[in-house]
């Protein structure tokens, strides 16, 4: 089994599939379907939003969700200098930890289940940049369902059994134009207003209890004579607890101008919940023991910053457990590789968990 799986990765990683670009997610998302006609004999439901292809297959009712994405953050042309390659036990090429490999075991894992009734699988084209048109999909996929398996790598072997919760926002700020030479005072600086609100947003953060809120990119102004009249800023947040991304979310959509005429308003982009530990320890022990069956060493639970779909489905209630895939290191860094000795452990234990679970709800 080791080398056709070896042989599926190769073909995923070579078809190139950055975030932004939709025509070649939309390549890859074909190789993804022919893949799953291969190992499960099942061609996927095609849901398109927003031009972008994202990819479900469903089983009867679905209470067990696999979750993946076929998209990648490295952009085309990135083969041409580093293509999939073999040295050793280490597969290396753009996408190949971060989440190509775990895409081919799942649908290995799936090909051995006796009976794939109450399954779903979720294969999303937009993770890498916040599932801003997959996550009510992923939603409607997994309300309900018994557990949410994320297919997303596994550092060192590690699962995540805990994710920080990540927003994205814009603020918007509105002031009005004016000759920077011969009237500034009837203006309204959106430049100035914004140095107020990033100041403001930046206090929101909690270090003390994992919470970071980041103003990130900026733009304001339109010449170099003109005062501003517009101006957006973007904030990173990453929170703990549900709690935590409520308050600071909270506050954000509360901020008021500080500047006379000026105005500001807060437009949550992406919001993806923190997937906390409770919602993650009773699939944990359960992966140890059936780790354990197959005579696999016990495996380790970590905490991550990152977040992933494993946020989203935490969010609705769902039971959930990260990390399941490839095991290897550097996800999003050059040099990014996969371990091919553990494709075959972890597939087997993937396929193990998916029987145990189908098997306890049916």
């Amino acid at each position: 089994m080791s080398q056709e799986l070896v042989e599926d990765i190769a073909e995923l990683v070579s078809c190139e599939s950055p975030s932004g670009d939709v025509e070649a997610v939309t390549s890859c998302a074909d190789l993804v379907d022919g893949l799953a006609v291969r190992r499960i004999g099942a061609k996927a439901e095609r849901i398109v939003v927003e031009g972008r292809p994202h990819l479900r297959w469903r089983f009867g009712t679905p209470r067990v969700v696999l979750v993946g994405h076929l998209d990648t953050v490295w952009p085309v042309g990135t083969l041409a200098r580093w293509p999939f390659e073999i040295a050793g036990d280490r597969m290396t090429g753009p996408g190949v930890f971060d989440m190509k490999a775990g895409l081919v075991q799942l649908f290995a894992a799936l090909q051995v289940q006796d009976d794939l009734d109450g399954i779903a699988i979720l294969v999303t084209s937009d993770e890498e940049v916040g599932s801003t048109t997959s996550q009510e999909l992923i939603e409607t996929t997994c309300r309900g369902a018994r557990a949410a398996l994320v297919l997303e790598p596994s550092a060192d072997g590690a699962l995540k059994v805990a994710r920080k919760g990540v927003g994205m926002f814009t603020v918007d700020v509105h002031g009005r134009a004016a000759h920077a030479g011969l009237e500034p005072h009837n203006g309204v600086n959106a430049t100035v207003e914004s140095a107020h609100q990033i100041l403001t947003i930046a206090a929101l953060a909690r270090p003390e209890d994992g919470t970071t809120v980041t103003p990130t990119v900026m733009t304001s102004g339109t010449t170099s004579n003109t005062v501003p009249a517009q101006a957006r800023l973007s904030v990173d947040v990453r929170a703990e607890t549900t709690a935590e991304m409520g308050r600071v979310e909270a506050a954000l959509q509360s901020l008021s101008p500080q500047l006379p005429g000026a105005a500001v308003k807060t437009v949550a982009v992406s919001v993806r919940q923190p997937l906390e530990r409770a919602m993650s320890s009773e699939l944990f022990e359960r992966v140890n023991r059936l780790a354990a069956d197959l005579g696999l060493p016990s495996l380790e639970g970590v905490s991550v910053g990152g977040g992933s779909d494993g946020n989203i489905t935490a969010g609705l209630g769902v039971p959930t457990l990260d990390g399941l895939g490839a095991v290897g290191a550097n996800a999003h860094a050059e040099g990014e590789w996969a371990s091919t000795s553990a494709l075959p452990q972890r597939t087997a234990l993937v396929a193990a968990l998916v029987r145990d679970l189908l098997r306890e709800s049916a």
